[in-house]
Order: C-alpha cells, then structure tokens, then sequence
C-alpha cells in the first residue's frame, strides 16, 4: 500500500447516466426535483485501481464467454481469510449475476411449492418477494426493538420453525435496514436451533465489509456443522459500488446443496458470469482495501454527523444504533401521523427520495430508510431539507 488518499468529498454528476437513483424519479411517480437517497448504491466512483482493471480489459475489445482461473479464487480467498477469519475453499464458489438472485435460486433449490421460508423483519423488501413469488410460505420473526437496539425473540423463532415446519431461513447480517452486526453468540443460538430442526440456512452477507465498532461474523465460519447447512451470499457490489457490472461470490461447503444449487440455476438458464464483473472484483479483492478502508471511516463519520445533526435540530426522529451498512432506519413515529402522511411530505416537502418503512414489513410502518453513502456536502443539503419540513 502506497497510503493514497481517496477523496469521498467530491460530487459527482449522475444524472443522465441511466441511473436507477437519480433518472427514474418521473418513471417511478416522484417529483423531479428530489434528492434521492432511498436505493442502495453510493455516490462514490469505485477504487482507481478498478476502474484502470476494467480500462485494461476494455482495451481488449473481445468481450466473449469468460470463466475466472485461480487467481480470482485467491483474491476471494485472501479478501475473505484476512477480514472476516471466513476460510473459503474453490470447490464451494458458484458465480450469479447478483445476491438477490442467489436468494431467489436458493428458495427453488431448497425447497418446494408450499414450503415455509422464515425472515426477520423489517428486513430487506425482496426477502418477501422470494418467497412469496415462488409460491412459498412466508413465516416471520420479527425483531424486537428496545432504545433504539433491534434484538432476536429467539422463543419465537424456534416456536415458529417448529409450528410452520420451516424449511428455510433467510438471515440478513448486517441487518438490512436496522444496522445490526449480530453478535457471536447471537448467530451461535441461531444456528444451533436450525441444526436442531434440520433448517437450512442462507445468509445475506453482502454488507459485511461495512461495520463500525463491531466485527462481522460470518455465521458459516462459526462451526463446521453451520457451514454444512449454510449457503453464504456475497457480493464485491456494495463494498465497491459496483451493482451494475452484476457479479456475486457464493459459498457453499455441503455438495448436496451446492448441487442444487446449480440445478436451479440450470432451470434459470444462467451460466457464465460477465467479464466485466469478473474483472472489477479481482481487482477490488487484490487492490482495493485501502480504499474500502477509507471508505468506511469517511461512512462512519457520516453516520455521526447524521446522529449529531438530529440530536441538535430535529430530536423527535431517532435513528437505529447503525453498527453495520450504510443506511440508517430514521424513527418517525413520534410524529403521530401516518406512513402515507409522511410519505407525502417527504416527497412534496422536504424534496426527499427515501425508501418508506412499511416497505420491510409491517413493523417497519413509521421509519424511513436513509443511504448515507455519499459526500458530506449531499447528506447537509438532505438533513437541512429534512428540518425545513420537519421541525417543530
């Protein structure tokens, strides 16, 4: 490492660039001029050393079917046994063009029409979506939130794995929206009570780069049985900011299940992962961690300035304690008015793009989620608008 400072302070143009978060406001019924901050991708371009890997192979030209050799596999292997203790083998990698579709693919090859599929909610939105479309039974645990702290009803979780016959359990760490990096003993219990019930277990681990204060677990790394009956999603997209170029890394260590796996991905007609995102998560894995490291301080800082700047201006909206990702769970039920109301300011008022909480679950009726992976200068306009509407 060269000590190279990365400068997140500098705003980017994104409109007209066919981005999902800044052109699609009028497709997607918003007003023109608000300032999105709901869909999570940063506002970051992604590490040099990136962009001058996929400049190399662009200036190639061929762009025809491609597979990674080994030294793709030991960048994920370096990347994941330095940062997380997560010792992965090259038999356990299937490539998929992203993590949702590896949920999708994980629910077709694991269970069967009229299964039932566990979730915590509020959790990310297309956790619901996977199991409801693929005509599953949707059973949820619910998180328990206390001072600003979601927590586990672990009771409640093994009574509704018992009661529903649970074939399958959608584990979400970091917590999408809520922030939590769950503890050790936390994915221990957990994982104990699904070997106990013969539960299958995927974990979303795509935000697993971005912890503040906490170390992520990998919850296949806990125990050998664990990695046995876990499918592990990961994904360079988030860390990097690179969801377009379509690339994610899972893990599965039990043959069976990573024979299924593939089945379903047959049935899906996918093969061959695209070049480019083959190519950008080499070389994030290889090159990039000193800016993934910078990065995550300058987040950290973010999210404190958010906290600060509430705690001063704007006290009745109170944020989840964030100890991983970057999105914050903004608390705005002591307003005593409806989603829909503050939805409606939200959007006319304040001028802002937010994901609205009831999109997570019912128990996320009243929050709002935030993305505050973009300079300091965009998160002060977006608070600023926040308090014109908002203070009391």
């Amino acid at each position: 490492m060269d000590n190279k400072s990365y400068d997140f302070d500098r705003i980017v143009e994104r409109t007209g660039t066919w981005s999902l978060k800044y052109d699609s406001a009028e497709s997607r019924h918003m007003p023109s001029d608000v300032l999105p901050m709901w869909v999570a991708d940063m506002d970051f371009p992604t590490a040099p050393e990136i962009i001058t890997a996929l400049k190399q192979r662009a200036d190639h030209g061929i762009f025809g079917y491609s597979e990674p050799d080994s030294a793709y596999f030991t960048a994920l292997r370096g990347w994941f046994a330095s940062r997380h203790n997560y010792h992965v083998q090259p038999e356990w990698l299937v490539q998929t063009p992203g993590v949702v579709f590896a949920l999708a693919m994980c629910v077709s090859a694991c269970t069967n029409p009229g299964d039932s599929v566990l979730i915590q909610p509020p959790v990310y939105y297309p956790f619901f979506e996977v199991i409801r479309d693929n005509n599953r039974v949707l059973i949820e645990n619910p998180l328990v939130e206390n001072d600003r702290v979601y927590t586990i009803d672990f009771d409640d979780f093994e009574k509704k794995i018992v009661c529903n016959n649970v074939k399958l359990f959608l584990l979400c760490n970091p917590h999408n929206p809520v922030g939590r990096v769950w503890d050790r003993d936390d994915l221990l219990r957990l994982g104990e009570i699904c070997l106990k019930h013969g539960v299958i277990v995927v974990s979303d681990e795509i935000h697993c780069d971005f912890t503040f204060g906490k170390k992520h677990v990998p919850f296949a790394a806990l125990k050998p049985e664990f990695a046995d009956i876990t499918i592990t999603c990961t994904s360079p997209s988030k860390t990097f900011n690179l969801a377009a170029l379509q690339i994610a890394n899972i893990f599965i260590k039990n043959p069976e299940l990573r024979r299924n796996f593939k089945k379903a991905l047959d049935r899906a007609g996918y093969s061959q992962a695209g070049v480019m995102g083959l190519i950008a998560c080499r070389a994030a894995y290889e090159h990039g961690g000193d800016w993934a490291g910078q990065l995550t301080a300058y987040l950290a800082k973010n999210i404190a300035y958010l906290n600060e700047y509430l705690a001063e201006k704007l006290p009745l909206i109170k944020t989840s304690v964030t100890e991983g990702t970057y999105l914050c769970w903004l608390d705005f039920r002591r307003y005593n008015q409806t989603e829909q109301e503050i939805n409606a300011r939200m959007r006319s008022g304040a001028k802002l793009w937010l994901d609205r909480g009831g999109m997570f679950g019912k128990q996320g009726e009243g929050f709002q989620r935030v993305n505050i992976a973009c300079p300091r200068e965009t998160l002060r306009i977006a608070l600023d608008r926040l308090y014109c509407e908002f203070r009391t």
